[in-house]
């Protein structure tokens, strides 16, 4: 992955530190909150262990979440964006909005509504209620907020073992993304994200989220940013295609089930199988659109 020479991503958009508001401790699906999930249940309801610690308990406020000031990642360079985590993920999510402002009018007919970018260190408070960084990235629904701590990237690495590389972690990032779209089309309302299973809506509103990052990633070599002109990124190769592929595996509900436990059961999947992830992701990098991502519709996953 490599932005383009001559771009330039302005300030402003991606805030630093807590976030606001307080709610149930419900978090929106996430890429990363899929073990804190798999471990209560596979863990916690087995062996009595309180997890709940993970996702800030009763998602009451803990108070840390600093005096109420706001700091934003500042104006960064292409070059900054492709050494540093922070200017990367500001310049990714600034692609993302150009992708999804013009994608998502011609595709669905809704206009693309920014979602607010939160980059925090150890926990933080949301819509959804406190959180930490184990749940890892997530996208909170009341308040249409992706919320990243950075340092998850290095536990991509290696607590689950995907490659090392800037497009897987601009997959997580577009896979948050593409929950805020679920929610923008009425899709991540109309879905039952309480049940688990092979077939459940939950596993639907996932791989339907890493699809729609494969959209994004499929075209963000020709997305002009329009404040400078010049596309986002230079043509991803095969090493950073594998990279982002072997993200989505990492996190499949399989192999972290039997990371944690030895075994695999699928009736307790929340997010799809590492064969899933690629696949749908796969499906959106390759041409495909709204509705070929639109797996809460698919007769077969």
């Amino acid at each position: 992955m490599t932005f383009q020479e001559g771009g330039s991503f302005e300030g402003g958009r991606v805030r630093k530190g807590g976030g606001r508001g307080r709610g149930p401790m419900i978090a929106g699906g996430g890429i990363g909150a899929v073990l804190v999930a798999l471990l209560i249940a596979f863990v916690g309801n087995q062996t009595g262990v309180d997890l709940s610690a993970l996702t800030g308990g009763d998602g009451s406020d803990s108070g840390a979440y600093g005096d109420g000031q706001q700091e934003y990642i500042d104006t960064c360079t292409a070059e900054q964006a492709n050494t540093t985590r922070e200017c990367r993920l500001n310049g990714t999510v600034q692609s993302l909005d150009a992708y999804w402002t013009e994608a998502l009018p011609q595709q669905a007919g809704v206009e693309y509504a920014l979602p607010e970018v939160v980059s925090f260190t150890g926990q933080v408070s949301t819509g959804c209620g406190a959180a930490t960084s184990a749940v890892g990235p997530f996208y909170c629904p009341p308040d249409q907020t992706v919320y990243i701590d950075l340092g998850f990237y290095d536990d991509l690495t290696n607590r689950f073992g995907a490659n090392d590389g800037g497009l897987a972690e601009m997959y997580v990032v577009a896979h948050e993304f593409g929950h805020h779209i679920e929610q923008l089309t009425g899709a991540m309302d109309s879905a039952d994200r309480q049940g688990t299973g092979p077939e459940s809506d939950s596993v639907r509103i996932e791989l339907m989220a890493d699809c729609l990052a494969g959209m994004w990633a499929g075209h963000a070599a020709t997305t002009v940013d329009p404040d400078t002109g010049v596309t986002f990124l230079a043509p991803i190769t095969e090493q950073e295609l594998n990279d982002a592929l072997s993200a989505a595996s990492a996190v499949g509900d399989d192999r972290i089930q039997e990371a944690a436990t030895g075994q695999v059961n699928p009736e307790g999947w929340t997010h799809g199988s590492s064969e899933q992830r690629q696949r749908w992701f796969t499906t959106g990098y390759e041409g495909g659109t709204l509705q070929d991502c639109d797996a809460l519709s698919a007769s077969s996953l």
